[in-house]
């Protein structure tokens, strides 16, 4: 794109007529946010409207190669192929029209633009597959990772045996679905029982651990009458597949967890803490206690340090009470200035409608508490005994 006056440069001085701060940069920037997300799509088509206005306000020095160039490859990875080349055509028909429109005296400059414009048009199509190929794989792995989700970590019922019931898995990763924490809750013959835990390790080996402890609990949950013999046989569902399985890490064998279970018709919860952060116990009226074990247990899967038997904690469990299981994604939560969480005092003096409200406003209120994002999963649970008319039977 050379004027009559002579040939232009891509690179000229920048002094009164280069791009501006608040041209393409604000591109760069803007997908970050909300309205940047909504602004991105239509960016190819400014930086031709900018192009075309830069060439035409700019001395002859000045190019709008760089800004045409720059249209397809912004339209390859956020649009269609259809689209992208709708970009490609237009920016290769202004470099062609602003050659013309300016007369042109250096052919071989002028050429060597509009070639350049053809051939990053042509890469932004092949930019474009590519990128679409990728996307369709991606979808394709997140939908087997969703039913992975839904198989391994089942959206438990709202109602269970007269308990209101709420979970959440939240991942660390973006884009991953499971990882090694896991809840479980199950209407049994014993009452309902539940289980949440956080496996020792990383990557694929801790979801294979939590596939076979969900596995376990569901079997056993139905087939143990008391806590003890449930926690009992998880212990050794883990031994029994670390010993089969070498690719289970013995660090990734070792899983916290707390084991709880409400007795149809009872006012009592039961529970065994396996060296799990302790569930938090909320009335109605704001008050939340901490239900620490009386005595501190090893994690599942470390039988092997020694044998001791289980301790059941009791404790009341009124209507209209609350209670909150969570993993150390929660409580290990950090600020800015390193300050943990600490989920006791943040809800504390709070009232919630039920179990789903109140993990909606946790789940919110650590993401405002790191900034927006955890260093490591979370799984919550809650279970709230809901208040009955009189004469309401209580059954399944």
């Amino acid at each position: 794109m050379a004027r009559a006056d002579g040939p232009r440069t891509a690179n000229g001085p920048r002094t009164g007529g280069g791009p501006r701060a608040d041209g393409p940069g604000t591109g760069d920037e803007g997908p970050v946010g909300g309205s940047g997300r909504r602004f991105a799509p239509w960016l190819p088509g400014v930086l031709i409207v900018g192009g075309v206005a830069f060439d035409l306000s700019t001395p002859p020095p000045y190019t709008a190669a760089p800004f045409l160039a720059a249209a397809p490859l912004i339209a390859a990875p956020l649009h269609p192929l259809r689209l992208t080349a709708l970009a490609g055509a237009l920016a290769v028909a202004a470099a062609c029209l602003l050659a013309e429109f300016h007369g042109v005296r250096d052919w071989a400059q002028s050429a060597t633009e509009i070639a350049t414009v053809v051939t990053v048009a042509l890469l932004a199509l092949l930019i474009n597959r590519i990128v679409r190929r990728g996307s369709k794989r991606l979808a394709s792995a997140r939908g087997i990772a969703e039913a992975a989700q839904r198989a391994v970590l089942p959206v438990p019922p709202a109602r269970l045996a007269g308990l209101d019931v709420a979970a959440r898995y939240v991942a660390a990763e973006r884009d991953a679905a499971i990882g090694g924490d896991l809840y479980a809750v199950q209407d049994t013959p014993h009452g309902v029982r539940m289980v949440i835990g956080d496996v020792r390790g990383k990557g694929l080996g801790s979801v294979e651990v939590v596939a076979i402890v969900i596995g376990a609990f569901r079997e056993a949950a139905e087939q143990e009458a008391t806590l003890e013999g449930l926690t009992l046989r998880l212990e050794r569902a883990l031994q029994r597949e670390r010993a089969r399985r070498a690719d289970i890490e013995q660090a990734e064998g070792f899983i916290t967890a707390v084991l709880a279970e409400i007795p149809r018709g009872d006012s009592q919860l039961r529970m065994i803490n396996r060296g799990h952060p302790a569930p938090l116990l909320l009335d109605g009226e704001g008050a939340v206690r901490q239900a620490d074990p009386e005595v501190p247990a090893l994690p599942l899967g470390m039988g092997d340090l020694g044998a001791w038997p289980d301790r059941v904690e009791e404790l009341p469990f009124a209507e209209g009470v609350t209670l909150l299981l969570f993993t150390d994604g929660v409580s290990e939560a950090r600020d800015a200035q390193g300050t943990f969480y600490d989920p006791a005092v943040r809800l504390r003096g709070r009232r919630f409608a039920g179990p789903v409200e109140l993990l909606d406003a946790l789940v919110a209120d650590v993401e405002r508490h790191t900034g927006g994002g955890t260093a490591d999963d979370m799984a919550l649970l809650a279970l709230r005994r809901a208040p009955v008319a009189p004469g309401v039977d209580r059954g399944r």
